[in-house]
């Protein structure tokens, strides 16, 4: 039971999860003062959503599998792993936690959260979808920004927050950062099974690789907006990370599509990773604002 388990969060891409984990304990943070409990148990259904995200996409994505896709790419499916369907059933087992989850904190907050759970169950279901037409960036930019740090904000506090959201959207932009690397990354396979993602519509690898620079780009920025806003200039200290920008569009550049699978992650963990880093750095001036403050 253990080992299935282990299988299915492994290929729900438990680690992409992170993300996440850090988008919620940003805003866990911010709204330490609330209540804590609806914050954790927003944090589980968000999760569950997440991941059912995931594997919801490799559901959509088998179905036009080609040559040119990477190697791991549903690679458990094509290795009789586990079957289509099987994929659709974990993936609602997911859906149906977030759900309970959506009714609990329903109950302790109000009407506002049926809003929020079913805007983000929309766009979990619809991800696949959005992804193909180029919009995945857009869809992950509402879930794991404002729906995220608003939602938690208000099961935390009872009320919405313009700081709040100022601060989703520069965090957002390096969650997004993670997924665009990631269609980069798939380049060729995705342009050969006429998946148009942002990375595709660029029109060319090249272009696509310093999309890099406009995506971290708009995240500084609104880490300035909201250092301004709030009067605090400790968070441009984010402004240290730059350098892990170039970083990882200068080794996108030497990416080939289709070559070894470690080739392929280490690249998408060093957009994993800068995400952790903005995270972290955020969450220590956030948390050494309330000590000291």
């Amino acid at each position: 039971m253990i080992e299935k388990i282990l299988f299915w969060l492994k290929n729900s891409r438990l680690f992409s999860l992170p993300m996440t984990l850090l988008s919620w304990f940003v805003i866990f943070i911010y709204a330490f003062d609330g209540n804590k409990i609806n914050g954790i148990v927003a944090l589980i259904g968000i999760s569950c959503a997440h991941l059912a995200t995931n594997l919801f996409d490799d559901y959509m994505d088998y179905k036009n599998l080609n040559d040119n896709c990477q190697q791991c790419k549903c690679a458990y499916i094509k290795e009789g792993k586990a079957s289509h369907g099987d994929v659709l059933k974990v993936a609602g087992i997911y859906c149906f936690i977030a759900v309970i989850t959506g009714i609990f904190l329903t109950l302790r907050c109000g009407l506002p959260v049926i809003g929020l759970a079913l805007t983000g169950g929309i766009i979990t279901l619809i991800y696949s979808k959005l992804s193909s037409k180029g919009f995945s960036e857009i869809a992950v930019g509402i879930a794991f920004g404002p729906l995220l740090f608003e939602g938690v904000y208000y099961v935390m506090k009872g009320e919405f927050s313009s700081p709040v959201f100022i601060l989703s959207l520069a965090v957002v932009m390096f969650t997004i950062g993670l997924m665009y690397v990631h269609t980069v990354l798939d380049y060729e396979g995705d342009m050969s099974a006429h998946k148009m993602t942002l990375a595709c519509r660029f029109g060319t690898k090249s272009r696509a690789v310093n999309g890099v620079f406009a995506i971290y780009g708009f995240g500084f920025f609104f880490t300035f907006v909201l250092a301004f806003v709030l009067k605090n200039y400790y968070y441009l200290l984010t402004f240290l990370l730059i350098p892990l920008v170039f970083n990882l569009q200068k080794s996108l550049k030497t990416f080939r599509c289709g070559g070894e699978e470690k080739e392929f992650y280490s690249r998408l963990l060093k957009a994993r990773n800068l995400m952790v880093y903005y995270s972290t750095v955020i969450c220590c001036v956030i948390a050494f604002g309330k000590i000291f403050g």
